[in-house]
């Protein structure tokens, strides 16, 4: 058969299926309604999850047995407080100290001594592999194995000593054996943080004639921060949630105060209740500080960083006044 413009036009076989016309499918595609495919089981998924939790909260609510009355009288209880304060005294100390011996302990991996790197790598060897509270326990029971310590010649005359009975309390002891424990993990969070940062830009550095110090500081470890600081939040809040196996020395931090509360009481379950309410509230707030500090490091990488949950919620506040304002919806 001819069509209009007298171009011939092969008729399909016999039997071959025709597809419709846009005029017998309903129009042109760009008018077709798009239909969005249903997830049925995601949608029974997750009505599930939902019952599942509103059936906890429900049992939370209802069950006597968790005594709220309890929990809310001692979750601000003035021995809790001080629980509290002398927990976050660990954790700064033990922070502080371990990650300042941490940063020591990377650079001497990562130096060309061989006698350095040996060193480095026996002493994160041996405090990785011996349980914290038996750091914990040696370091208060040092006097029992050195009476006296001592400044000398080495393997000659100590030319001053002192008592070491007095010298390292429980306090003491606690502090010390955390920040020796956390700089052998700091250590490796440090040094996998610098070797992420590619050889070329010290080199480039060097080419340039930046002083060492200041390549270390102004090139390397801001670039290294993206890869320390999410392992090393991890770390001091494990350290903050670790400060609780001090309670074996008799130390009232927090897990240990509330043992002493619900030992004359009786309420264990209420009582667990007050520090892990803490536990949760402190470390939402390292988790906070976490995020901001990574934003403020993350500037190299990215130009405009993504708005901060605050700066979200301003949005969408102006949003509601300005659609309230002409009678719309927010989008």
């Amino acid at each position: 058969m001819e069509t209009a413009t007298g171009t011939a036009q092969a008729a399909p076989p016999t039997g071959t299926p025709v597809p419709p016309s846009p005029a017998q499918d309903g129009g042109e595609p760009a008018t077709l309604k798009v239909v969005p495919a249903r997830h049925y089981w995601r949608w029974a998924a997750g009505v599930a999850a939902l019952v599942v939790v509103a059936q906890f909260v429900h049992g939370l609510v209802t069950n006597p047995g968790w005594d709220w009355h309890t929990f809310s009288l001692y979750l601000t209880a003035d021995s809790v407080l001080k629980a509290v304060w002398v927990t976050l005294q660990l954790t700064a100390y033990g922070t502080v100290l371990g990650f300042a011996l941490g940063i020591v302990l990377a650079f001497m991996r990562l130096s060309r001594s061989a006698i350095l790197q040996t060193v480095a790598w026996t002493y994160i060897w041996a405090f990785r592999s011996i349980p914290l509270i038996v750091q914990l326990l040696f370091w208060f029971n040092l006097a029992y194995l050195y009476k006296e310590l001592g400044v000398g010649i080495p393997f000659g005359p100590v030319l001053w000593s002192f008592d070491t009975l007095n010298l390292v309390g429980a306090l003491s002891a606690a502090v010390i054996g955390l920040a020796l424990h956390q700089a052998a993990y700091a250590a490796e969070i440090v040094r996998g943080g610098i070797i992420s940062v590619d050889g070329g830009q010290l080199e480039a550095a060097a080419a340039l004639g930046i002083p060492r110090l200041r390549q270390l500081r102004r090139i390397l470890l801001p670039q290294a921060m993206r890869g320390i600081l999410p392992n090393a939040a991890n770390e001091v809040i494990s350290l903050f949630k670790g400060t609780s196996i001090v309670s074996v020395m008799a130390i009232g931090e927090l897990f240990y105060q509330v043992q002493v509360i619900y030992g004359r009481n009786g309420r264990v379950v209420p009582l667990l209740m007050v520090a892990t309410a803490w536990y949760i509230l402190l470390t939402t707030l390292l988790s906070v500080v976490q995020y901001y500090v990574e934003r403020h490091f993350a500037r190299g990488a990215e130009r405009t960083p993504p708005p901060t949950p605050l700066q979200r919620a301003r949005t969408f506040v102006h949003k509601l006044r300005a659609t309230a304002a002409t009678g719309g919806f927010p989008r």
